[in-house]
């Protein structure tokens, strides 16, 4: 009697075994399919958050971006058409570095070239906080901490350096280092970096003049109002190639601490942000973005540097 009794045992014990065996083993592949649909659905989430139908927009269905009014060279190039209300070069045209950076952009998160619509934003209305009727704006607007407090922005699409230009009769026409600029009068339009970098760095004994618009600074350097005006460095260019003929570029300045760059404007907190760095990394990936430089900067971004 005993050895059936025992041999019942031992059979019931593995039979015990194996079913607790296979409910670890189930539950071991139910877990993994678990992780690996969870990974795909994050996965899958961020691709839905960035897809056109999925985009925070001003306006559905369209990309609105924004930039002031002149739209200058050599960010925006190709001209007016008649009865357009840009002035100096309409945006639309695609045509200048910044132009070509919104539409590679555009394009890049799924919107072709008429659902792109540029709306008049002045410079200093860009960064200040509140609401936006745009979806970003491109503008040289350079990123800095109390910006970021009203606005937020995206990652660089360009790295730029301040420039200052002269008259070829002015004082400061031949200096060579920040310590020459120490008794110029110097300028720049309001609210800008170029503006900071007088009074941070350059720090003349004079107080610089202030101009609302970046034509009122070059109406004053062209009728000798100030010595120098401080702008980046590739409108510098622009300034003394069509703007003020008796004009030169004296020289750009070093940049202090962090490099400067232009970033893209957004109301604060918008989502889009993230979409369009996405699209940013793509274009500097495949080399997009150097190739719109080239285009477009490629002479414009190289002149002494005042030590």
């Amino acid at each position: 009697m005993r050895k059936p009794i025992l041999i019942a045992l031992v059979a019931l014990l593995a039979a015990l075994a194996a079913g607790c065996g296979g409910e670890d083993d189930a539950d071991d592949v139910t877990t993994g399919a678990a992780d690996t649909a969870a990974t795909d659905t994050t996965d899958t989430a961020a691709e839905d958050t960035c897809a056109k139908e999925s985009l925070n927009l001003v306006n559905p269905g369209q990309l609105t971006v924004g930039t002031d009014n002149p739209a200058f060279p050599p960010w925006f190039e190709g001209g007016t058409p008649e009865g357009s209300e840009w002035e100096i070069n309409d945006p639309s045209t695609g045509e200048g570095f910044e132009s070509a950076v919104a539409y590679a952009v555009a394009e890049e998160l799924g919107f072709t070239e008429d659902e792109v619509e540029w709306t008049v934003v002045p410079f200093n209305q860009s960064f200040r906080p509140g609401p936006k009727d745009f979806d970003f704006d491109i503008n040289q607007i350079s990123f800095t901490e109390r910006r970021a407090q009203n606005v937020s922005f995206s990652d660089s699409y360009y790295d730029v350096n301040q420039a200052v230009v002269a008259l070829n009769s002015s004082p400061i026409a031949d200096a060579t280092s920040i310590a020459d600029l120490a008794d110029a009068k110097l300028g720049a339009p309001v609210g800008t970096t170029s503006y900071d970098y007088i009074v941070e760095n350059v720090q003349p004994s004079e107080d610089p003049s202030v101009y609302d618009t970046l034509n009122d600074g070059v109406s004053a350097l062209a009728a000798g109002q100030i010595d120098g005006l401080v702008v980046d460095l590739p409108t510098a260019f622009f300034i003394t190639a069509v703007q003020v003929e008796d004009g030169t570029i004296v020289g750009q300045f070093p940049s202090v601490g962090e490099q400067e760059y232009f970033a893209m404007a957004f109301e604060l907190d918008n989502p889009l942000v993230e979409c369009v760095n996405g699209a940013l990394a793509a274009l500097e990936e495949d080399g997009t973005l150097d190739q719109i430089q080239q285009e477009w900067l490629a002479d414009k971004a190289d002149a002494p540097v005042l030590e």
